[in-house]
């Protein structure tokens, strides 16, 4: 009988939380769902036609979740020409004024979200879930470390896990008196220590699915590291069931750096994970620069495909054992690929980007036929 990965190699297997399951639009999150990946626009959002576009790049980035912001009444309005335009669930970030969230959910929002406690007394929180009820919208309930209730702060003396967690359940209390259960719960601040400390402790108090992310975490490159550092901890940990990766920078990078975060933890795979080398003096070919030429030729590619790019035979044949897809750097000007760790001949470096290329697009044709 054959063996499953866990009993193969049970060091890479993660056990995640059990959470319930709801649904935001046509996207299932919690349960045994995929870890779901989402950014937000950061356009004006009733310029439809910059807000539709963004939507668009984020879609075919591979974004599941979309949210957009509605602060006034002409973006929540909005909503009903985006959506038309648009495949991706779509969840409205609405700040204080319960009337928002109301208008969000009847102009097309998959999921609201809200802090109950923000919008006013138990009465308009009725009337907004009362709406996302009628509407099919979930919840999203967004607690973040920067803005906590002014009781809680004075309280704990401090944003602390603490806070942040009673917080979160008294939110989800006031969901719940409502008899509303279609909710997910995010604890996020800038600081990594507080964001999983945090989420540790909602985890063992809640079965609502987690969205995760570490807010305002910065540009491109400290954004990116301080991310995979708490949101990888606590995805290895087995905990959460949708990511935001919050960037200064386009938010597209965002989807990229979310599903590499998966694709590194083996819970999601998607596009081509290359496998190269930092370069040395023994390099048959420049390494950075054909790396950095693939990463972008093969952008466009959303089937799962691994791709080993080393500059040497000291490592490479080795690499290439456990890829689709490799290039082995070799000398005297040309280097060895591969197939499914089998060698299929000799190429020159002159070609061996659009041998690379070609070798990639066909195991994804190939993927793609035997999917349907």
């Amino acid at each position: 009988m054959a063996q499953s990965i866990e009993q193969v190699r049970p060091w890479r297997h993660i056990e995640r939380r059990k959470s319930r399951k709801i649904m935001v639009g046509d996207v299932a999150v919690g349960g045994d769902a995929p870890i779901a990946v989402q950014s937000m626009t950061n356009t004006i959002t009733h310029d439809v036609a910059a807000t539709v576009q963004q939507v668009q790049d984020l879609e075919a980035a591979g974004a599941d979740i979309v949210r957009i912001s509605c602060p006034d009444p002409e973006s929540s309005a909005a909503l009903s020409d985006i959506v038309k335009e648009i495949s991706v669930p779509i969840v409205a970030d609405i700040h204080f004024h319960y009337k928002r969230g109301i208008e969000a959910a009847e102009n097309g929002a998959a999921c609201l979200r809200i802090n109950p406690g923000n919008i006013g007394g138990q009465d308009r929180v009725r009337e907004v879930v009362a709406a996302a009820r009628d509407h099919g919208c979930s919840i999203r309930i967004g607690v973040n470390g920067g803005s906590l209730e002014r009781d809680l702060l004075e309280k704990y003396g401090e944003p602390c896990p603490e806070a942040m967690v009673e917080s979160a359940l008294m939110h989800a209390r006031m969901l719940e008196e409502e008899n509303f259960q279609d909710y997910k719960i995010s604890v996020k601040a800038s600081d990594v220590f507080l964001t999983v400390a945090a989420y540790h402790q909602l985890a063992e108090a809640t079965d609502a699915p987690l969205h995760l992310g570490i807010t305002e975490a910065g540009g491109a490159r400290i954004g990116t590291v301080k991310s995979s550092i708490g949101m990888g901890n606590l995805l290895w940990a087995g905990i959460g069931d949708t990511i935001r990766v919050s960037l200064s920078a386009d938010p597209v990078e965002e989807i990229k750096v979310g599903f590499d975060m998966l694709k590194s933890l083996g819970l999601r795979t998607r596009g081509v994970n290359i496998i190269s080398c930092p370069s040395c003096a023994r390099q048959g070919f420049d390494v950075i620069k054909t790396v950095q030429e693939l990463e972008a030729r093969l952008a466009h590619i959303s089937e799962p495909i691994s791709l080993s790019i080393i500059g040497c035979v000291v490592n490479g044949p080795g690499e290439a054992a456990f890829t689709d897809i490799g290039f082995t750097g070799g000398s005297a000007g040309y280097g060895m690929m591969y197939a499914a760790g089998v060698k299929t001949g000799k190429t020159d470096n002159n070609d061996m980007i659009e041998a690379i290329v070609a070798g990639v697009e066909a195991k994804a044709e190939e993927l793609r036929t035997a999917r349907g």
